[in-house]
């Protein structure tokens, strides 16, 4: 396993110079990009996100994205009037879709945004990262259309944590890197399985279930292993991610979530207990408190009646 492993990343791993920009607009041909980044009270860094790709990215000079939504996950700031000033199309989660309600989670509202989209490659983005270059974007989308047997790009950067590089992946390092390693060592070459920015096929991810919550990444991740092959899969180095941490506690809800969805795959049979108990200093020492763990996943796109008939439309 560990020879196929670094045989994949001889050939699926590359960097941001094995494609110049050129070379990928030449590719596109008549390849429909779509850019999508789903937020909750991302006020601060959306707007910068979404100007750099509209700037340098969907301009008559480099027309790579056709398409840019900011999929507003119920921000109760000023996260969706911010995204539309810098010229993204908002789209509120509770309007797709709504016979189906909406759960709370990333997953859901990625899940959505096969439903308000037209692309044929859909590119995937976190809408809170600073210093944001649209290398992130022309990185991974780069190798979906310049290699028709790439079905799934993921992004791979060092993650500082402050002034300390390589300590922001605290759940990948702690959780994720463990359990691929241990149960699907195919996907061990992937130096960030849970980040954010990543890039698919439209007909590959239609296919893949998606869990609603933290687990999404790691979900779709193995599926899409288990669908088209490790072949189909790569990674590309596009420098540095710097982005808003989460606390410990945040960071334990979604370590439960990861494992959840892993767990699920081993076994379609007893589950663990869905539930997270985690300890917080109160005025009379550590209290208990619990929380549900995202057990919900939405099932493939392709088989929702509305997308269905959007598509033949």
């Amino acid at each position: 396993m560990l020879e196929e492993v670094e045989r994949w990343l001889d050939r699926r791993s590359w960097s941001l110079a094995d494609r110049p920009l050129e070379r990928i607009l030449a590719a596109k041909r008549g390849t429909r990009v779509s850019v999508v980044l789903p937020a909750l009270n991302e006020e601060a860094t959306v707007g910068d996100i979404v100007a750099v790709i509209r700037r340098e990215l969907m301009s008559e000079a480099v027309p790579l994205v056709d398409e840019l939504v900011v999929l507003d996950s119920g921000s109760t700031d000023r996260t969706a009037e911010v995204a539309a000033a810098a010229g993204a199309r908002v789209v509120a989660r509770d309007e797709v879709l709504p016979r189906i309600p909406a759960a709370p989670g990333k997953g859901e509202v990625l899940w959505r945004s096969l439903m308000v989209t037209s692309g044929d490659v859909i590119c995937f983005v976190d809408a809170d990262l600073r210093d944001f270059s649209a290398d992130f974007v022309t990185g991974i989308v780069g190798p979906l259309l310049t290699d028709p047997e790439v079905d799934f790009v993921k992004a791979m950067y060092d993650r500082p944590l402050g002034d300390a590089p390589g300590q922001g992946g605290r759940v990948t390092e702690l959780v994720a890197r463990p359990l691929l390693n241990l149960h699907w060592p195919q996907l061990a070459g992937f130096v960030q399985p849970l980040g954010g920015e990543y890039a698919a096929r439209r007909s590959l991810l239609e296919r893949l279930p998606f869990p609603v919550g933290y687990g999404v990444e790691l979900g779709l991740l193995v599926d899409a292993l288990h669908t088209v092959g490790l072949d189909a899969l790569a990674q590309v180095d596009v420098g540095v991610r710097k982005h808003r941490h989460q606390d410990g506690l945040a960071l334990g809800r979604m370590a439960a979530a990861i494992y959840r969805t892993a767990q699920l795959r081993l076994s379609r049979g007893h589950l663990v207990r869905p539930r997270l108990t985690q300890f917080e200093r109160g005025e009379a020492g550590f209290e208990p408190r619990t929380y549900a763990v995202d057990t919900e996943e939405r099932p493939p796109m392709a088989e929702i009646e509305e997308y269905r008939t959007r598509r033949v439309a």
